[in-house]
């Protein structure tokens, strides 16, 4: 029983992180931190493999690492750990599909084409249209909304 709560905080955590990833782009990201993500939209601030966006990497890198450490000598808070198995699951997949797939850091998923797949895509697309800090759209990462998932007009 105890090993279907723990995966059920996992995926509560995975899911969640969604909203956080969101919340986070849009008011932090294209907020208070928009020095660190401005290259990110911004080719011409880009100066090697690098950009100042991947610190972003380190905002959600420590709280996983933390509750690894919290739930892993703190009896009372083994459920921490779980968090933070889902904090990390989310961030492999946020590498995975927004620097691998959507940004081809790597050239990998060349062949990555589905109806989801493509919508998140153009969502991206309309995301990276605007290369300043207060006029941006769709903020998520995996849901997007309806109307990307929409054929394009010809």
């Amino acid at each position: 029983m105890q090993i279907i709560i723990y995966g059920l905080v996992v995926l509560v955590t995975f899911l969640a992180m969604e909203f956080v990833a969101w919340f986070t782009h849009k008011y932090v990201m294209h907020g208070f931190l928009w020095s660190w993500h401005a290259d990110h939209h911004d080719p011409d601030l880009q100066h090697g493999f690098f950009e100042k966006n991947d610190l972003f990497f380190l905002v959600f890198a420590i709280p996983s690492m933390l509750c690894y450490l919290f739930g892993s000598f703190v009896p009372e808070l083994r459920f921490l750990f779980f968090i933070g198995v889902g904090i990390s699951l989310y961030g492999l997949t946020y590498f995975l599909v927004h620097d691998v797939y959507i940004h081809k850091r790597f050239s990998w998923f060349k062949h990555l084409d589905n109806k989801h797949s493509r919508a998140i895509l153009r969502a991206h697309g309309a995301h990276h249209a605007s290369k300043v800090k207060d006029d941006g759209e769709s903020f998520g990462l995996l849901i997007v909304a309806k109307k990307y998932y929409q054929n394009r007009k010809k």
